[in-house]
């Protein structure tokens, strides 16, 4: 299949069709044939992807050497895993310069990948960091493996050698210097001239100013004890890997072709032994409606699901119905909400994903609304989510593990209307909310998703309050509005899937419905027509 990546496609092949979906990024002067003997072994029980990187094998090349930038290989590979597995993450693996590219993906907040299996490829960042720690034996040996860096930053004379001599010659060099048998591949003249761009695009600019690059996911750095041209073990990995797994391997540098089935059994092992355990979610307002909907899709991704509500009856029920747990709360008490999240993470631990979705309706007039109506509706709907996003998400930062944050706003948060004052203002201020939290907590690699429902068929309607009628007007009033979402036949179990796969993708904004983004839309390009359609009477 072919992925379109920025500027270039990517060639990319597929195998097996059960397990868990392993990546594997190959290096230069490769392409993905490298890993054909690996593969083999591990699509009997992985789904196994490979892919050409850009500007080698059956892939386009960028136009520019600026192309072969980290950054854009990095995105390559993210583009290749939105479209293998766009709802689950992957375990990479990656080998010469396929694994500093990914070390690149994987310490990128938010990158879906599981674990990372490191071939002879360090973190360029990690090894700029080393650098600066003085001049040392391992420094100096270092050094002496590298010169051929050196000698790709000549200009003509590097690329015309590859062209001229070595391409032809490839073959010969592995079966001399590593004791592999490989036929290369016909497109390596070009794509080993055009790939000395790897080094001429990365290697100065990283080294001189080195960043800071955690990586939070489980990594296994495996080291081929022979190879001719980088070492791993001195590198203070530890400082930038929290769950960090070394092992050696007795083969030379192109390990993938020497060594298929040792380099297979420990990249099997690794991704069974680093299965994370069961996700934990956590959702507000759970008995019914969005929130129910909510627990019943994370459950049935394996995930264990934590719930409260008000109404603890039916917190329980919705409970029973995924095997998790209830908690009877009130959202607008911060104490509450502390001594909950307390509670759960001694019970159960600190969750990998919050859904604050507690919420209640209002409609009515500005001038009709009472202060203490707005203050109800306030309390829950925007103090309801800051108190969740504090309680939890403080836990989630002094765990270090990274994290999602969901916060349920609403279409009305772009659309005004003049009978949704405060419900309007409150989904508003917890979608200005959302934006400055992601800011705030990307550092930390937890993801926060804003979720904009439209007209969504939920109880919300037949509880939601009027301001300035009677009881009885009231009553019509919801059952009318229950009569409109009813016809509009969008359930709750839609909103449901949106936040599941906005959890998975790290989405920052969704517009949930058609209508909610139409809003969107007209509230970017025509910000005029929805004032104009807020003075319509539409209540």
């Amino acid at each position: 299949m072919k992925v379109r990546s920025g500027d270039v496609e990517l060639a990319v092949q597929v195998r097996g069709t059960s397990g868990p979906t392993v990546v594997l990024v190959h290096g230069y002067p490769d392409t993905h044939a490298v890993w054909d003997r690996v593969a083999a072994i591990l699509e009997k029980d992985f789904r196994v992807v490979t892919y050409d990187v850009r500007g080698a094998g059956e892939s386009t090349a960028p136009s520019t050497e600026d192309g072969y930038r980290l950054e854009h290989l990095s995105n390559d590979l993210f583009a290749v895993i939105d479209e293998v597995s766009p709802d689950e993450p992957v375990h990479v693996v990656g080998h010469d310069w396929g694994s500093i590219q990914s070390w690149e993906a994987v310490t990128t907040p938010g990158a879906r990948i599981a674990t990372f299996t490191s071939i002879s490829g360090p973190c360029l960042d990690h090894l700029g960091h080393w650098s600066r720690k003085g001049m040392s034996i391992a420094h100096l040996r270092q050094f002496f493996r590298s010169w051929y860096i050196g000698a790709f930053y000549l200009p003509v004379i590097a690329p015309l050698f590859w062209r001229l001599y070595l391409a032809r010659r490839w073959g010969d060099v592995l079966r001399r210097l590593e004791g592999v048998r490989a036929t290369p591949a016909s497109t390596i003249a070009s794509d080993a001239a055009r790939g000395i761009s790897l080094y001429r695009a990365n290697i100065r600019q990283v080294m001189r100013s080195p960043r800071h690059r955690l990586a939070p996911i489980p990594v296994q750095v495996i080291q081929p004890t022979r190879d001719r041209y980088i070492r791993t073990e001195p590198l203070d990995l530890e400082r930038w890997v929290p769950s960090l797994r070394r092992r050696r391997i007795v083969a030379g540098h192109w390990a993938p072709l020497s060594h298929p089935e040792p380099l297979a059994r420990m990249i099997s092992e690794f991704v069974a032994d680093s299965a994370p355990p069961r996700e934990l979610v956590v959702i507000t307002g759970g008995g019914s409606g969005i929130g129910r909907a909510t627990a019943v899709a994370f459950a049935k991704a394996g995930a264990k699901v934590v719930v409260s509500d008000v109404d603890f009856a039916a917190a329980k029920e919705t409970a029973d119905m995924v095997g998790g747990h209830a908690y009877e709360v009130d959202v607008r008490s911060e104490e509450a909400v502390r001594a909950w999240a307390r509670q759960v993470a001694r019970e159960h631990g600190v969750p990998d994903v919050v859904v604050n979705n507690a919420g209640i309706g209002h409609s009515g007039s500005f001038l009709s609304t009472s202060t203490e109506q707005w203050q109800r509706v306030l309390d829950v709907n925007l103090w309801g989510v800051v108190h969740g996003c504090r309680a939890f998400g403080e836990l989630m930062v002094e765990r270090g593990e990274g994290g999602h944050i969901v916060n349920l706003s609403s279409a009305a948060a772009y659309l005004p209307s003049k009978i949704l004052s405060a419900y309007a203002t409150s989904k508003a201020a917890v979608f200005m909310l959302s934006d400055c939290l992601r800011a705030e907590l990307a550092p930390h690699a937890i993801g926060v998703s804003t979720i904009c429902p439209g007209l969504v068929n939920t109880n919300i309607t037949a509880t939601t309050t009027f301001s300035g009628v009677s009881a009885d007007e009231e009553r019509r009033k919801q059952d009318r509005a229950s009569r409109l979402y009813a016809r509009r036949g969008f359930g709750p179990e839609g909103v449901a899937a949106e936040i599941v796969r906005a959890v998975r993708r790290n989405r920052p904004v969704v517009p949930v419905t058609a209508e909610a983004k139409a809003a969107r839309l007209a509230g970017r390009v025509a910000p005029g027509l929805l004032r104009a359609f807020a003075k319509l009477d539409v209540g």
